[in-house]
């Protein structure tokens, strides 16, 4: 599916609708500048047909809706419960049924999704602090050491691009990422969606953190049994149940005091614990693993054509240089004047949140030929 609103402004399509009215192009070469079929290509021209001047490919999405209080309310009770139940020694539950409670709203009438209600399931990092943040976390799977951890006040793309690029500049390259089939690494398509016949199915896209691993030359594998997601959630709730408790003493408030009671767990865990399943100090073994030539860590290298970890750790999109030599970019106009006109751009994004400003950088044919820094609120319909 080809969204041209995301790739050419109004007045774009309009010029070249005109442009076939008048016989100035036929219809194959609009067409093949706008990517799209004879369909959409007639759709749109008896919409600019109808009225020329007022011609627009905006269209209105409908707002998600407020979860309802009393569906607040019941999800909140539920995992209560299912949190009494977890903490029971003599009850064999070890974890939240996210399934089972969907399926207790749906008897009262209720439609959540899953997501929804593991939302709701995050709990406060200190009972002190009146809001939730997302731990991220990189386990080595050989030596069970904590490569990566800090906290971010969202789990997004961006975040996990961040993390990755920390870990791989300072370990270097692994050969392989272990993850979940979170959005963020992995495009799933729902098994009940609709539109089965009419989008792409499930790993038919990758999405853009997975892009950057594959451009680093790493392999990506998704974690499906319960063992193999254990492996980390082992750390992880470790690490969580010690950084509470500390929180809760400390009466911590901000990330600030949190991200050294972070550090400290961390250390911990890597030099001074005693892994119960390896049995040994995860530091120790991971430095003897890369000594003797066991570790398949590589040297952090940038792929051709790229010269900064700018172009690899980032947001990309794409926009096609109208007959004006100028890219529409969420309503902001910019010049391409060494651009020929039809040709595709590819928009490098990296945002830099404590300046509040949003780098471009910008390329065509394996080269970088512009790059202009915003202010990031010129482009509030951009979220990282």
């Amino acid at each position: 599916m080809t969204h041209i609103h995301r790739r050419f402004s109004d007045d774009q399509v309009k010029h070249l609708f005109r442009l076939y009215v008048e016989g100035q192009m036929d219809r194959t070469q609009v067409e093949e500048t706008l990517k799209i079929g004879k369909t959409r290509f007639f759709s749109l021209l008896k919409l600019y047909r109808s009225d020329p001047r007022s011609f627009s490919m905006a269209y209105h999405r409908r707002s998600p809706q407020r979860l309802p209080d009393r569906a607040e309310c019941l999800i909140r009770d539920y995992l209560l419960e299912e949190r009494a139940m977890i903490e029971d020694p003599d009850l064999p539950i070890s974890s939240y049924n996210y399934s089972a409670t969907r399926e207790r709203l749906l008897e009262l009438g209720i439609r959540v999704s899953l997501s929804t209600i593991i939302d709701a399931s995050l709990h406060r990092w200190s009972p002190f602090a009146e809001v939730k943040w997302t731990l991220i976390s990189s386990l080595d799977d050989y030596s069970r050491k904590i490569l990566y951890a800090d906290f971010f006040e969202k789990e997004t793309t961006w975040s996990h691009l961040q993390a990755s690029e920390a870990l791989v500049r300072r370990y270097g390259l692994p050969l392989q990422y272990y993850v979940d089939s979170l959005r963020v690494f992995r495009f799933v398509r729902s098994r009940d969606s609709f539109w089965y016949k009419t989008v792409l199915k499930t790993d038919e896209v990758n999405p853009q953190w997975k892009q950057a691993m594959t451009q680093l030359g790493i392999d990506v594998i998704y974690a499906l049994s319960p063992q193999a997601k254990g492996k980390i959630e082992r750390s992880y709730r470790w690490m969580q149940d010690r950084i509470v408790r500390t929180a809760a003493r400390e009466k911590l408030v901000t990330l600030e005091q949190l991200r050294p009671i972070l550090q400290q767990e961390v250390y911990r865990h890597n030099h001074q614990r005693v892994h119960s399943t390896t049995g040994e100090i995860p530091h120790i073994r991971f430095q003897r693993a890369l000594k003797s030539g066991q570790s398949f860590f590589r040297p952090f290298a940038l792929p051709a054509p790229y010269t900064s970890p700018k172009d690899i750790f980032c947001l990309k999109e794409t926009r096609t240089v109208n007959p004006y030599r100028r890219i529409e970019f969420y309503k902001t106009t910019i010049p391409m004047p060494k651009v020929p006109i039809g040709q595709e751009i590819e928009i490098h994004l990296v945002p830099n949140m404590n300046r509040r400003s949003l780098h471009l950088r910008f390329w065509w044919e394996n080269r970088m030929i512009h790059s202009q820094v915003f202010p990031l609120d010129q482009f509030p319909r951009v979220h990282f």
